[in-house]
């Protein structure tokens, strides 16, 4: 390997300009069941758009996907779609069951493992297991609910479709030639002995914009030539995407199927066409013209005994007659530099296996980050393109943030079972990121400080099912640990501005503790669910059933924590400027 092949990963994430980070992992593995998507008038999220749901209704605020590309604004989105020829669907998203439904809350009943990638997101590798049975959807439901809540659950493993190794290893695995040059490979190897039917579908679609009221200009994709899909869009700019082999190219829009939701009349290609033509042969219900807001690829294949078989594909935004020719020396190249990258972060690390569990790990967080789209007032108001929502929704939740309007790239706890930001984790999460790309774990921090998210009054916002609620301040401590391991690692060197910016807003968000969480004006503060995993009798989010207010051992703790904080980044900003 050469020495540009060497530097050439970390020189990409030290650019400012950010052009790497233009697209990235970026797609949600939940969008249904959000608060995002709630317009119900009782608040109950998890009801008001399901996952049977999914198919067939366009979302409002994000997409979400299996392996999902996206670039950081969410207008166009990769993602991978598959059939055994068995399920009873296809499986264009990762399945769960509702905080309702399982006996230990919501849980997503798949098997899937990020498994590798680069801070630029330069390459990315993750595997999904897909079993070659009917997938077990009604199975996991039903045995679920039957289970208390000190009985174990109920997981895909239990229900026996993987025995006798009747499964495919799916790898999906993305490469960037360029900023703009998306590359993308999977590989499904039939795991059993005997050969199986696999539909693969590489999904090519951009999240509706258009539903709404505001603007109803389209993007557009089109067969433009034999297996390239052309993409047009008015704020992305003009993209191509490449298809190797000869699959069937597939079109719709990425909108709600009217009729088959709400039993009103409708005219369309609607969001489920490819489920329907390829489930049922509906042949009618994808575009004729080709043309559409989604497309698909539709490779089919018998795949051998212990065998395995190939889909590749190229986004770009040059076109390229020999989008192919250089296609494995670029996964070659970029795996050979994410190698060089992470035996230069883990050079004090001897141990093989730890290696390779910590590189994971990080593969686990870069995976997870997500678009993250929410604006406060339009949310509650609704759309003047869709029917106005019920007044009662109104006070529900959240209606103190109306300053709220986040679309963000943002690290989530999980993007499935937690597809939305959690601000004291997102700490956490960045004091790992700091080891491997510290300027994304810095911006991280700032983000959750900004206007348009800390309140006026200088509350961080907790959470979307309740932005009001309380959670422990560790901002300042994540702000000081991410500026010493950039300066440990920079030979003294930290990043004093951002030091210095975090303790500005800090400041502010310590008086809103100050004047709202100690009420007695003694040092003793309250505060919400701390963190300390002391679960009492009361709800320490909502007022006590008795009246008065609940001093916490812990809301005390934290703050004097926090005060240790701010005083350690003040001595250390004063030895640079008195």
């Amino acid at each position: 390997m050469t020495s540009k092949q060497n530097k050439a990963e970390q020189q990409r994430i030290d650019v400012q300009s950010n052009a790497w980070r233009k697209w990235g992992p970026y797609l949600g593995e939940r969008q249904w069941g959000t608060v995002r998507e709630d317009y119900s008038d009782d608040g109950e999220a998890w009801d008001h758009f399901t996952h049977d749901q999914a198919r067939s209704r366009a979302y409002r605020w994000g997409e979400d996907g299996i392996a999902g590309f996206c670039d950081n604004n969410q207008q166009l989105c990769l993602g991978l779609a598959v059939w055994n020829g068995q399920d009873p669907i296809l499986k264009e998203r990762l399945f769960g069951l509702t905080n309702s439904q399982g006996n230990h809350g919501e849980d997503v009943k798949e098997l899937y493992y990020y498994l590798d990638a680069t801070p630029s997101h330069s390459y990315l590798k993750m595997l999904y297991k897909y079993p070659q049975q009917a997938f077990p959807y009604n199975e996991l439901i039903e045995e679920n609910s039957r289970r208390g809540k000190t009985d174990a659950e109920f997981e895909l493993l239990d229900t026996g479709v993987f025995e006798k190794n009747e499964y495919f290893d799916v790898f999906v695995e993305y490469a960037k030639a360029d900023a703009d040059d998306i590359l993308m490979r999977i590989t499904a190897y039939n795991r059993a002995p005997q050969a199986a039917p696999l539909h693969i579908l590489p999904q090519l679609w951009c999240r509706n914009t258009w539903s709404w009221g505001y603007d109803e200009t389209r993007p557009s994709l089109s067969a433009s030539a034999e297996q390239v899909i052309s993409i047009t869009h008015t704020k992305l700019g003009d993209y191509y995407c490449y298809l190797d082999g000869a699959p069937e190219l597939l079109f719709c829009d990425n909108n709600t199927n009217i009729p088959k939701l709400y039993a009103e009349e409708a005219n369309g290609y609607f969001k489920d066409a490819f489920h329907e033509a390829i489930i049922h042969q509906q042949s009618a219900a994808v575009n004729p013209n080709k043309q559409g807001t989604k497309s698909c690829a539709h490779y089919t294949f018998d795949v051998p005994a212990n065998g395995k078989v190939e889909v590749r594909l190229r986004l770009s935004n040059n076109a390229n007659k020999q989008a192919f020719s250089d296609f494995d020396q670029i996964f070659t190249t970029r795996q050979q530099e994410a190698d060089a990258f992470y035996a230069q972060i883990q050079s004090e690390l001897a141990d093989d296996e730890a290696r390779m569990i910590q590189r994971q790990a990080f593969a686990g967080m870069i995976w997870s980050k997500q678009f993250y789209y929410y604006d406060i007032p339009q949310w509650q108001n609704g759309d003047p393109g869709q029917p106005k929502p019920s007044p009662k929704r109104r006070k529900i939740r959240n209606y103190n943030w109306q300053h709220l309007n986040n679309a963000d790239i943002i690290s989530m706890p999980d993007k499935w079972e937690y597809p939305w930001y959690a601000s004291w984790d997102l700490a956490f999460h960045c004091i790992t990121l700091a080891m491997i790309d510290p300027s994304f774990a810095k911006s991280q921090i700032l983000l959750m400080t900004r206007v348009w998210y800390m309140h006026p009054n200088g509350q961080i916002p907790a959470y979307e099912w309740s932005f009001d609620d309380v959670n422990p301040p560790v901002h300042a401590w994540a702000a000081w640990e991410i500026y010493k391991a950039e300066r440990d690692a920079n030979n003294g060197q930290g990043d004093l501005e951002f030091l210095e910016r975090s303790m500005h807003k800090l400041i502010v968000n310590f008086t809103w503790w100050v004047n709202r969480k100690d009420v007695d004006d003694n040092n003793v503060f309250q505060g919400g669910f701390l963190g300390l995993d002391n679960i009492g009798v009361f709800d320490r989010s909502a007022p006590l059933p008795t009246g008065g207010h609940l001093d916490q051992a812990d809301g005390t703790s934290w703050m004097a924590m926090y005060s240790l904080n701010l005083m350690r980044i003040a001595l250390e900003l004063a030895l640079h400027n008195e």
